[in-house]
């Protein structure tokens, strides 16, 4: 998968699994992947070596990677959860566009 439907930032609301109707930011994105990791979503527990930056080590909780079908845009006007569309604005460049309300972002 080359493309992704959302990028970097953001707002998208999870659609299933244990953080269904979770809205938050994605914080990464791995389009090659077609995988996005969602700030407070998929929390797994990992356990880290001691480091001189954390000398204690521990067992951390740290966000995974969801699939990128899993979330949905939220369009920032209508504050919907929508599907993406595309269209030209008046400088002629390509811009995402909220297919409830109409709105590019």
């Amino acid at each position: 998968m080359a493309k992704l439907h959302v990028r970097k930032g953001d707002n998208v609301m999870v659609l299933n699994g244990k953080d269904k109707g979770t809205v938050a930011e994605i914080i990464k994105a791995f389009p090659s992947e077609g995988r996005v990791i969602v700030k407070g979503v998929a929390l797994v527990k990992k356990s880290v070596r001691p480091t001189q930056a954390n000398p204690r080590g521990g067992i951390i909780t740290k966000e995974a990677k969801i699939d990128a079908s899993r979330v949905m845009l939220v369009c920032p006007k209508c504050g919907k959860p929508t599907r993406v569309g595309h269209a030209f604005n008046d400088e002629g460049k390509k811009v995402r566009v909220c297919k409830k309300c109409g709105a590019q972002f």
